[in-house]
């Protein structure tokens, strides 16, 4: 479990001493992505104490930063922020003074990104929350009382639930015939496949970033050239929609392998100069149709569900989406 204190930025908003006597109901998050530490954070900041569940080993979803036994670093999901909403580019603000943001230029833009890693972000958010990571929430239950979350054989109960996973998996969790699988069953996300690569010292570095949704590799970038990175020439190439669907399901190192001739070819760099070649899995990486509305929510609010594709797929709409969340949850509490 994870719990370290944090200054909290952005509205205030705190529930008053008799309302938190009066009502001891826990609320539970699944999912320690951008939308699940930001509800968990705005409600911190309402003096409202959320456990957070996610099933990985690190912190942030597709804010995700891999390193090697060997020294090496890939920001393999979310390449960069931006931001439009006020309140949002304070966060960054915050971030950028803390010293765990810092700019990237990006087709001749500056972008925001995580220092020494995009997932430092992520801890950012997570300061003096309680997050219970390694916990794949295996099944729901309403109750009489809120909702049973069945984790690895053990159970919590929680009055109050938000659940930020992407909505495809959400039937699974609720069932098919649940209202609220339902209601989030237009939504469409498409898949990234991605390579982290690593050549030789000495191999060319022709360009920073290269956009071209047409290629099967829609996306590269040279990801040591961000702040705070190392000296080696790390790349990290994203596949496009079509071309990841396609492959989705073959073995990561035929993934890996397959893009690797893709990547050298864009760079101009010899295959046998790679040190490095791991692909990674995004199965619901882009929001192709969102849900139109920023979370998704019973009529009694105890169960939320919330996360980028509610909005649009970036960073900030996950943010959004949380926030929004937290505020529905303060206002019925």
């Amino acid at each position: 479990m994870l719990k370290v204190q944090s200054g909290l930025c952005g509205i205030r908003f705190r529930v008053s001493e008799q309302a938190l006597q009066e009502n001891t109901t826990s609320i539970g998050i699944i999912g320690a992505g951008m939308a699940g530490l930001s509800c968990a954070r705005r409600l911190a900041h309402a003096g409202i104490q959320p456990t957070i569940l996610d099933k990985g080993r690190g912190l942030g979803g597709r804010l995700a930063t891999r390193r090697t036994d060997n020294g090496l670093q890939f920001d393999h999901g979310a390449q960069y922020v931006t931001g439009r909403d006020a309140s949002f580019r304070s966060l960054l603000a915050e971030m950028e003074e803390a010293g765990c943001c810092g700019r990237w230029t990006v087709e001749g833009k500056e972008r925001a990104v995580g220092a020494p890693g995009m997932n430092t972000m992520a801890k950012h958010l997570a300061r003096g929350l309680e997050i219970r990571q390694r916990a794949e929430v295996s099944g729901l239950r309403q109750t009489a009382n809120g909702w049973e979350v069945s984790i690895a054989g053990q159970r919590m109960h929680f009055a109050r639930l938000v659940v930020t996973i992407p909505a495809p998996q959400v039937a699974a969790l609720l069932g098919q015939t649940h209202e609220l699988s339902q209601r989030v069953s237009c939504v469409r996300m498409l898949p990234c496949l991605t390579l982290m690569a690593a050549f030789a010292s000495g191999a060319p570095e022709p360009f920073v970033t290269r956009r071209d949704p047409d290629d099967p590799i829609a996306w590269i970038a040279l990801d040591s050239s961000k702040l705070g990175r190392m000296t080696e020439a790390c790349w990290v190439a994203q596949a496009g929609p079509n071309w990841s669907a396609a492959r989705l399901d073959l073995d990561p190192a035929d993934i890996a392998d397959q893009m690797l001739d893709l990547l050298c070819d864009r760079i101009g760099v010899s295959r046998s100069s790679a040190i490095h070649a791991v692909a990674h899995r995004w199965r619901y990486a882009s929001v192709a149709e969102a849900l139109g509305a920023p979370f998704a929510r019973n009529e009694e609010a105890s169960l939320y569900l919330g996360g980028d594709w509610c909005l649009q797929g970036r960073v900030e709409a996950a943010w959004k989406s949380g926030t929004a969340i937290a505020g529905d949850l303060i206002a019925n509490f």
